[in-house]
């Protein structure tokens, strides 16, 4: 089984935010693969379904983001998983918008959701990271996160996180490099890419 979680922030105020996109590309993976209904489970929410031919686990914590890791924890002592059956999906201030990474391992780089999931089940889990833009001063990163995706922002939201649940069998069976390579070309074909990023709003 693979675990995939989404970071975020619970409540309906927050569900617009830059700092959800986590969140919103899990339930773009639980609409895509037919998963079953949510659950109330590991001081969140969760669904069981398939993956291509991958039993996963989906999970969207119900504490604030800078407690995530209570529920990652909870999941995976449950289900005897370890690091590498785990995959966060959060945003990344560091990286354009739209853009999206994976990498195994490494620092939090100041993500608060990232923190507690490693200070919880150490750092050796899979991040997806999704491009939301760096506002352009560091002292702008909280308010800039915890903001609204702006009306213009919608158009390359959407596409990144039907592009990431379009892929995600790719995902679940460790093909990473394939994983980012065919988001890429979905996202060129929609006519966004790095040369023509999406302005940060």
């Amino acid at each position: 089984m693979v675990l995939l979680v989404g970071l975020g922030n619970p409540g309906a105020e927050y569900a617009q935010n830059r700092h959800n996109i986590g969140f919103m590309a899990i339930e773009a993976i639980r609409r895509h693969f037919a998963f079953a209904p949510w659950r109330r489970q590991f001081h969140g929410i969760a669904c069981r379904g398939r993956i291509g031919q991958q039993d996963a686990l989906l999970l969207l914590p119900g504490t604030f983001m800078n407690e995530s890791g209570r529920a990652v924890q909870a999941a995976a002592h449950f289900y005897k998983l370890g690091p590498a059956d785990i995959t966060v999906f959060h945003d990344e201030v560091d990286l354009p918008p739209g853009k999206v990474r994976v990498k195994t391992g490494g620092t939090d780089a100041g993500h608060n959701g990232l923190r507690s999931i490693s200070a919880c089940i150490g750092h050796e889990y899979r991040r997806v990271r999704l491009g939301i833009g760096h506002p352009g001063s560091k002292d702008l990163v909280h308010r800039h996160v915890l903001k609204d995706f702006a009306k213009t922002d919608w158009p390359w939201v959407t596409a990144v996180i039907d592009a990431v649940a379009d892929n995600a069998e790719l995902l679940a069976e460790g093909r990473d490099a394939s994983f980012q390579n065919k988001i890429h070309l979905a996202m060129q074909a929609k006519g966004f890419n790095e040369s023509k990023s999406p302005p940060v709003t």
